[in-house]
């Protein structure tokens, strides 16, 4: 039996509802993100006005009293420390280099030995010379055997002769033997002595096969090494040493300066100096002129001067740059004062014044200063800063008087 198709119930939408979480959650979620952004741009300002008004960061050094120099400078100029004591030891013959009893930076003494050559052609030679003297003074000792026989024979011929029992001929011929007997013995005394010389030669090479320190001093520089040829000239080209070791006297340390000759009539013997070592620029080393070179130089149009210091110091080493200063004569009394000595860089010019920038309770002063003499630590300042106080170095590009500033820690 046909079954009969009922048709399809119609759908309850009663029971549809919308969430009111989900509601609540997506109204939160965009306001979420407007807090989001208006906070990250409140934090981007205030990154912004920070760094726009942070303090500016500057370098400050403290000024300190210093006496004012009591001369004049009167010319600056450069140089090197040399010693007036310098010397490549050397050996005085070709030979092989068998030992080297030196290094850099020894002290040796004078006649100190410093390296041994191959003595052993020299000691051949020695022992030949000895050897052909010996054997001349044998001949010798036999000549003066037989000439004492010959003058006994020559007495024996006289006294025959006198008789009438020899003839002349016989007392010639003896003389004769006599008279040559004596000039070979001298001829014989003259080949020992010349015997004696080639031995004192021989041993003059040995003792040349011993390099010895020529004066005190210390080794700055090692120039051969064991097995090498050295020899007095420079044969065998680039495979042969000329030197052994470079010996410098400390104790003849000086200065040697170029002075233009435009100036150098500022320049006496016995004029005080102020030196300055390019490796210690805070220290100031009294010296005086030793002497002017008489002679100038046409191509660099400067003469030569040479300076001695007033005292030695172990800090001081040769071929090392520095500085000195010329000095003129003493000021008067009245002239003699107190300064305080700050940086160059310190000391700037403005209006035509020259002004420093003093840090003082987190903000920078500007002060018209006076200021004296330039040093090669510094300038001195006659007036406007005391000891103590901070002056500005770096850092006040775009700042003005009174500004806020950080100090650089």
């Amino acid at each position: 039996m046909a079954t009969l198709s009922q048709p399809p119930k119609a759908r309850d939408l009663s029971a549809l509802r919308i969430d009111e979480t989900a509601r609540n959650g997506k109204g939160f979620s965009w306001l979420r993100w407007v807090f989001v952004v208006l906070g990250a741009l409140l934090f981007i300002s205030g990154v912004v006005y920070t760094i726009r008004h942070r303090a500016p960061t500057v370098e400050v050094v403290a000024a300190h009293t210093v006496t004012a120099q009591t001369r004049a400078a009167l010319l600056n100029a450069s140089g090197y420390v040399t010693p007036r004591r310098r010397a490549t030891v050397a050996a005085k013959i070709t030979a092989r280099v068998e030992q080297v009893l030196t290094d850099e930076g020894m002290h040796v003494q004078a006649g100190q030995v410093l390296a041994t050559l191959d003595a052993s052609d020299a000691q051949r030679r020695f022992t030949s010379a000895r050897a052909d003297r010996e054997a001349t003074f044998a001949q010798l000792a036999d000549l003066r055997v037989n000439l004492v026989n010959a003058e006994k024979q020559l007495v024996r011929t006289k006294g025959l002769f006198s008789t009438g029992v020899t003839s002349q001929e016989a007392l010639d011929r003896d003389q004769t033997a006599v008279d040559s007997l004596r000039a070979r013995i001298t001829s014989t005394e003259e080949q020992v002595r010349a015997a004696d010389a080639r031995i004192q030669i021989a041993q003059q090479d040995i003792d040349n096969c011993i390099v010895r320190a020529p004066f005190t001093g210390i080794v700055v520089s090692k120039d051969a090494q064991r097995g090498e040829m050295v020899s007095p000239i420079s044969a065998g080209g680039g495979f042969t040493r000329t030197g052994i070791a470079t010996l410098v006297d400390m104790n003849s340390l000086e200065i040697e300066v170029d002075v233009n000759e435009s100036y150098i009539a500022r320049v006496k013997e016995a004029q005080p100096v102020t030196a300055v070592l390019d490796a210690y620029p805070d220290w100031q080393i009294p010296a005086k002129v030793r002497t002017v070179i008489p002679t100038a130089d046409r191509q660099k149009a400067t003469v030569k001067v040479r300076i001695t210091f007033d005292k030695l110091d172990p800090r001081i080493l040769p071929d090392m740059g520095v500085k000195v200063t010329f000095l003129g004569d003493e000021r008067p009394a009245q002239q003699q004062s107190a300064a305080v000595l700050v940086p160059t860089e310190a000391v700037r010019s403005e209006d035509n014044k020259q002004v420093v920038f003093v840090y003082r309770d987190g903000r920078i002063e500007r002060r018209a200063v006076r200021t004296g003499n330039t040093r090669d630590t510094g300038i001195e300042i006659l007036a406007g800063v005391r000891d103590g106080d901070q002056v500005v170095v770096k850092g006040l590009e775009g700042l003005h008087d009174g500004d806020s500033v950080d100090i650089k820690r």
